[in-house]
């Protein structure tokens, strides 16, 4: 959810390192194993970033050649004129050209993936658009770094939405690392997940073995199987079940938690979407104007009062750590419904779209492996059974890659900066707004080979844990861990440990499946069209 934390992400939806000489001698020099299975990504049909032909991004590799000075470059492209540059901009991010056009297309006019444009929304709901893009994989780790940008009130990039949407708080994904509440809130989370940890396993086997079953009864009636509502019942039973030990379904909120979530969400982010409304009527509508508050009031409240008496231990612990419940109670409710929740809601879908796409041979492979380790664990899923199944995690890490579930990343410079790119190096001034498109970045061509294809084994073995690195959908780096002092996301582990559980409780129930894939708002929308049981 654009710069929208999406899965317990405190900070800009959840989840390698890098070979040296591979870099230098180009594409050519790495071969994959024959059985890779790759599903090109329908972003581009070439790769965005401009022929490789400078030094590796993580520096020289073994050998005397020292490292290449990068030529300073004055950063290309212009913000137009007051009011008449952003709405052009806008008109050309959402409908004349799309995303990833905008941004690939201005790499092509200045021939260079840092450059200066205006992001949306713009006028009137933003007062200063302007940014400095950051679209390759050397450069976009910036953004992670706290002693070089400020997070405060970036979470959603150029506008705040109203505090009024989170019960006049600044939550915690839109306090800087240096505000004393943001150690605190952060070290909230770390508990609530901490303490609910030994519920997180059996409490997804529940909710998704519900979720399949319904599954077969749709398939059964109707031919066909919407995932995409189905999951969000699922995921938000589950969330509820594992994080509180109450099951919604039994408490006043019934099965309305998803729906009322879906709307409070739009009313943030709406500026972000496109929502498919005639253009006119959604330019103004959305990315002109905020929507008013108070038409989500009584479901927030719903929402609000439903966390409110199912979290009184993980508000007891608040209130020792110097927390007010009413603070503490809005900021479980923005992590489990915002992030965590629309982590779940955009990921699976594009996990599953992703696995889908790449058909039989696969998922035979994961099915074998899968249940394998599963029998050699006395035919329970835990945690050391899934470290035995380096395709599933492969699999996980190459979704995540791909299409990260928090494609929008901000920051803005707090001193003078000099941000190096592949090609070049860029002088960033303080005060600055900088802004990092993750797909670009994670499809780096300079950093991973066949960068636009879903390769299902890229991560396995010693290679492939090297490139882990460069899997930055966390917030930063897999490799690097979430600190009380940092904005990776609180719930890093626990987005990776649900989505494994998926591809498990999938392959222990299906040998493979077949889906039909189309859009919506928040990523990609799927539709089962048959689910063939286990059969060994």
């Amino acid at each position: 959810m654009a710069s929208t934390s999406l899965t317990f992400c405190t900070s800009q939806l959840r989840p390698t390192k890098h070979n040296h000489s591979a870099s230098r001698r180009g594409p050519p020099a790495l071969r994959l194993p024959a059985r890779r299975r790759r599903i090109a990504a329908s972003v581009s049909d070439k790769p965005a970033a401009p022929p490789a032909v400078v030094a590796s991004p993580l520096g020289p590799g073994p050998g005397p050649d020292p490292k290449p000075k990068l030529p300073l470059r004055k950063i290309p492209g212009d913000y137009g004129l007051p009011l008449v540059g952003p709405f052009k901009d806008r008109q050309d991010y959402f409908y004349n050209q799309g995303r990833d056009e905008f941004f690939k297309s201005r790499i092509q006019k200045y021939g260079s993936t840092v450059y200066r444009a205006n992001l949306p929304p713009g006028p009137f709901i933003s007062q200063n658009p302007r940014v400095v893009v950051l679209l390759d994989g050397k450069s976009f780790p910036v953004l992670f770094d706290i002693t070089k940008v400020e997070k405060r009130d970036l979470f959603t990039g150029t506008f705040m939405p109203s505090t009024e949407l989170t019960g006049g708080y600044r939550v915690l994904s839109y306090l800087d690392p240096s505000e004393p509440a943001h150690a605190k809130l952060k070290k909230l989370m770390f508990f609530l997940l901490k303490s609910r940890r030994d519920h997180v396993i059996p409490e997804f086997h529940s909710s998704f073995t519900q979720l399949f079953e319904n599954l077969e009864a749709d398939l059964a009636a109707k031919g066909k199987a919407g995932f995409g509502d189905a999951n969000d019942q699922a995921a938000f039973n589950f969330l509820a079940r594992s994080l509180y030990g109450v099951n919604p379904a039994d408490t006043k909120l019934g099965l309305d938690g998803p729906k009322l979530v879906g709307k409070w969400v739009v009313f943030q982010i709406g500026p972000l979407l496109t929502l498919g409304l005639p253009k006119l009527v959604e330019d103004l509508v959305i990315h002109t104007f905020r929507l008013p508050p108070f038409l989500v009031k009584e479901d927030y409240k719903r929402l609000y009062d439903f966390f409110n008496s199912s979290s009184g231990s993980v508000l007891d612990e608040a209130e020792r750590m110097g927390i007010s419940r009413e603070e503490a109670c809005h900021n479980l409710l923005f992590a489990t419904c915002f992030n965590s929740f629309g982590g779940m809601k955009i990921f699976f879908p594009n996990m599953i779209k992703w696995i889908g796409r790449a058909g039989g041979k696969l998922h035979a492979e994961l099915a074998r492996e899968i249940r394998s380790a599963v029998r050699d664990a006395g035919g329970k899923v835990t945690m050391a059974a899934m470290e035995q199944m380096p395709l599933m995690k492969s699999v996980v890490y190459e979704a995540l890659r791909i299409e990260p579930p928090v494609p929008l990343q901000y920051g803005k410079a707090k001193r003078d900066l000099v941000i190096e790119s592949h090609d070049a190096a860029y002088k960033v001034k303080e005060g600055e707004m900088i802004f990092g498109y993750q797909p670009f970045a994670t499809r780096d061509p300079r950093i991973f080979e066949r960068a636009e294809e879903f390769v299902a084994d890229r991560f396995v073995g010693e290679e492939g844990e090297r490139l882990l690195r460069h899997v930055l959908w966390s917030n930063g780096p897999e490799t690097e861990n979430p600190t009380l002092g940092n904005k990776q996301c609180a719930g890093k582990d626990f987005v990776v440990l649900v989505s494994r559980l998926l591809v498990v409780e999938l392959f222990l129930r299906y040998d493979s499946f077949d889906i039909e894939v189309g859009t919506s708002a928040l990523g990609a929308s799927v539709t089962l069209t048959s689910l063939k049981r286990a059969s060994f």
